[in-house]
Order: C-alpha cells, then sequence, then structure tokens
C-alpha cells in the first residue's frame, strides 16, 4: 500500500499524544488506532501499524515493571502462553472481515471500550484490598483472562491493557502493582504476536509504524515525568475529542 509524508503529520502527534494519555491514565490506545484511521489507512492496515508503534511504546513499561520486580514469573509466563494463543487467534479472525464491515463494528466498540476505561479508576479502587495471594484459582483465572483480552488485542486493541489490569486485580485478587506488571508482560506479547501476524499477511506500513513508535516513547517518557499529579484530568476531554474526529471520519468513509 502506498502512503505519504503528509499522513505522518496527523499520525505522529496524535501517537505522542497518546502515549501521554497511557502513561498518565491509560486509554491511550483509544487515540493511536483511530490516529491512523484519521489519515487515511484502511482499517487493517491500521491495526497491523498501530502494532507497531504500540510494541515499542509498551516495551518500555513492559521492561520497568520486569526490573522493578512486579512480574511474578510463574503467573506471568503462563500468562503470556494463553495470550499468544489469543492474540493470534483474534488477528487471523480480524483480517477474515471486510474493511467496510470493520469500521460498523468499530463504531460500536470504541464507545463501549472508551466508556469502560473511563471508569476504571473508581475499579482500581475497589480492587486495591486484595489480598495478592497466588494460588491454583489464580493461575486459571490469569490464563483464562490472558486469553480473552489477547484475542481481543489481536482483533482489535484499544482498552486491553486496562481490561487485564481490572480482571487480574478484581477477578484473580492480585495487588495492583502485580497485576499491572503481568499485565505488562502479556499486553507486550500480544502486541508481539498480533503484529507477526499482520506483518506476515502484509499489512503492516513499517517506515510508518516505526516513526509513529518513536513519538509513542516519547510521550510515554514525557507523560510518566511531568505529569505524575494532576495530569489526569486531561485524559478525558484528550480521548473524546479524539474519538469525535474519529466518527466523523469513519462516517464519512461510509457515506462515501
Amino acid at each position: 500500500m502506498d502512503w505519504n509524508i503528509s499522513q505522518l503529520f496527523i499520525i505522529c502527534p496524535l501517537i505522542f499524544i497518546g502515549g501521554l494519555v497511557d502513561a498518565i491514565g491509560g486509554g491511550g490506545g483509544l487515540i493511536t488506532l483511530p490516529a491512523y484511521l484519521i489519515a487515511g489507512l484502511p482499517v487493517h492496515f491500521a491495526i497491523g501499524t498501530n502494532k507497531v508503534s504500540s510494541a515499542m511504546g509498551t516495551s518500555i513499561a513492559f521492561t520497568k515493571f520486569l526490573l522493578d520486580g512486579y512480574m511474578p514469573f510463574k503467573l506471568s509466563a503462563i500468562g503470556v502462553i494463553f495470550a499468544l494463543l489469543g492474540s493470534s487467534l483474534g488477528a487471523k479472525t480480524a483480517l477474515l472481515i471486510s474493511d467496510y464491515v470493520f469500521r460498523i463494528l468499530m463504531l460500536v466498540i470504541l464507545p463501549v471500550t472508551a466508556w469502560y476505561v473511563f471508569r476504571s479508576q473508581d475499579l482500581l479502587k475497589e480492587a486495591r484490598d486484595s489480598q495478592d495471594t497466588i494460588t491454583r484459582r489464580t493461575y486459571i483465572v490469569c490464563g483464562l483472562v490472558a486469553f480473552f483480552t489477547g484475542f481481543y488485542d489481536g482483533f482489535y486493541g484499544p482498552g486491553a491493557g486496562t481490561f487485564m489490569l481490572l480482571l487480574l486485580a478484581g477477578a484473580a485478587g492480585l495487588s495492583v502493582q502485580r497485576a499491572n506488571g503481568v499485565t505488562k508482560a502479556i499486553n507486550f506479547t500480544t502486541n508481539i504476536a498480533a503484529l507477526a501476524v499482520y506483518f506476515t499477511n502484509g499489512k503492516v506500513l513499517l517506515p510508518v509504524g516505526l516513526t509513529a513508535g518513536g513519538f509513542s516513547i516519547a510521550g510515554n517518557y514525557i507523560g510518566a515525568k511531568f505529569f505524575e499529579k494532576g495530569g489526569a484530568k486531561i485524559v478525558r476531554p484528550v480521548i473524546l475529542i479524539v474519538l469525535s474526529l474519529f466518527f466523523v471520519r469513519v462516517i464519512y468513509d461510509l457515506l462515501s
């Protein structure tokens, strides 16, 4: 597929903002995927290319949580194995759906995902009192969470990390810190697995993804460094603005 430099002037600033939002309060994927679609990329190329920049941004968080000791090895390994299966299956399923049908699905999936992500902070507060005891049930729940959220991440993506974090903290009973660590391991894995499927099917614009990935890393870094206090106030307005632009673009494409 052909692309032009002018598209990067739309994609890169939005990917940077997505990185900022992700570092502040999560939900950056609600901005990064629409960024590629607003710039005019077909749905499958948008998802595949988004996996490049997402994997680059996630690698930073993955390394940080690994070094901080918040990734229990056995639990993370089980999550990664099931996430690989789910993500690969999700990506292959997505490739079977036409561009037109996918855009219609997004008009339903995105608002529901956005609403759930907005509620995430309140839900996490309720999960902070968990005992953080790893039992046989914890491994089973982790495997199921990894598979189904992995499938969603491979199929579509935005909000997957938030879903995993909430389910691991709430259903699996992990502390928010450990749930976050396991989530980063799973999220990084699903990005790589889905990227491999899209790449081998020729649905990735690598130069665009790598360029945007640099902006994603910069956004994540600056967001974590300068917006630790009070920064969450900008998350919802920014996401709502980008989603509004995205909806206008999708409706325009469907009508035309």
